[in-house]
């Protein structure tokens, strides 16, 4: 990433140092994933559509801790596997809007949610800004080259609390839409935050 554009990095420190985290990224590009995957102070392992793990990417995509998920079922294998990174004090990434859109955080799949109340694991927002602004010349479909691509990130929180049910503990589908809207809430003023920080 550093090599192909100029990625300015701000607010690294805000990722704890160690122990489970999320990272939560508005998702507007398809270099938005590899941006933070090059950019963030640990390692960042990723839920990825299966459909891209095809050819010579498939081994690369698993030898660098990246997760296959079949987004047209409830994966359990993939949700697993996302919740033994976070038990094993890992970096879980999720574009919390679920597919390629606007980035703008305007509607997010409860995902999110659930892993954040399960693991207990702080959610810390990520925005990426300007992989859309303007196309290549050499390659449209990507950003031009060494154009500056923006990578703020924002203050952790936490969404356990409130999120089960006051009988027994169980997780309802009212606490996760709860959950899901205050998230929702504080990933839409990061983003806001760093488009006035950032001037885009």
């Amino acid at each position: 990433m550093h090599g192909l554009w100029r990625p300015r990095v701000l607010g690294a420190w805000r990722v704890p140092a160690s122990g489970p985290v999320i990272l939560a990224v508005n998702h507007a590009h398809n270099i938005d994933g590899p941006m933070l995957m090059g950019t963030a102070p640990r390692p960042v392992h990723f839920l990825i559509k299966k459909e891209v793990f095809v050819g010579p990417l498939d081994p690369l995509l698993r030898a660098i801790g990246q997760l296959k998920v079949d987004r047209t079922v409830a994966d359990r294998a993939a949700i697993t596997d996302a919740l033994g990174v976070l038990r094993d004090g890992g970096v879980l990434g999720i574009f919390p809007e679920g597919t390629r859109g606007e980035g703008d955080f305007a509607s997010l799949r409860a995902g999110l949610a659930y892993f954040a109340v399960r693991s207990g694991a702080p959610i810390v927002p990520v925005a990426v800004l300007g992989s859309t602004e303007r196309r290549g010349r050499l390659i449209p479909a990507l950003p031009p080259l060494r154009s500056r691509v923006d990578v703020v990130f924002g203050d952790a929180f936490e969404v356990r609390e409130g999120a089960r049910s006051s009988t027994g503990g169980r997780r309802t589908r009212k606490a996760m839409d709860d959950a899901t809207a205050r998230i929702q809430k504080r990933l839409t003023v990061h983003l806001e935050n760093a488009r006035r920080l950032t001037g885009r």
